[in-house]
Formats: structure tokens, C-alpha cells, sequence
């Protein structure tokens, strides 16, 4: 099977990215108009969600590795046990 171009993909995925951002953008507008911003301002997922913003406008192919190790705990050896 033949790999599929930049273009066929981006035809198949431009929408549904586009609402993915739009939602994205909304959410964030939600927090940032609510009572009791500021109070959360500095709040440690904020910071994430911005960092995870900063990794999908770099360049290369393995921004969702990035951003899934950006959202992940460190490994703990013996975390199941």
C-alpha cells in the first residue's frame, strides 16, 4: 500500500483539525473570562496547556510524542506493585 501525500492528508484531516483548534480556542477563552482567573493564572496546568501550545508550533514529526511526555508522569520503578 502506497504511503499517502501531504496533500491527501491534510485534505482528509483539515476540518476536523480546525474544529480541534477552535475548541481549543474556545476553552481557553472560557477559563480566561471566568471568575477567579487571576486565582489560576500560574496554575500548573495553565502552564502545561501554554507549553503544549509552544510544542505544536515547532517544526518536526514527533510533536505528539513530545506533548503526550509533556502530559505524562516520570517513570516510577515499581509503580505497580
Amino acid at each position: 500500500m502506497p504511503a499517502k501525500t501531504a496533500d491527501a492528508i491534510l485534505d482528509r484531516h483539515f476540518l476536523e483539525l480546525r474544529c480541534e483548534i477552535l475548541n481549543l480556542a474556545a476553552a481557553l477563552d472560557r477559563i480566561e473570562r471566568s471568575v477567579g482567573f487571576d486565582g489560576v493564572r500560574d496554575d500548573g496546568r495553565v502552564e502545561l496547556l501554554r507549553q503544549g501550545i509552544d510544542i505544536l508550533r515547532t517544526g518536526g514529526t514527533d510533536r505528539a510524542e513530545r506533548v503526550q511526555m509533556l502530559f505524562s508522569d516520570e517513570y516510577q520503578a515499581g509503580w505497580n506493585q
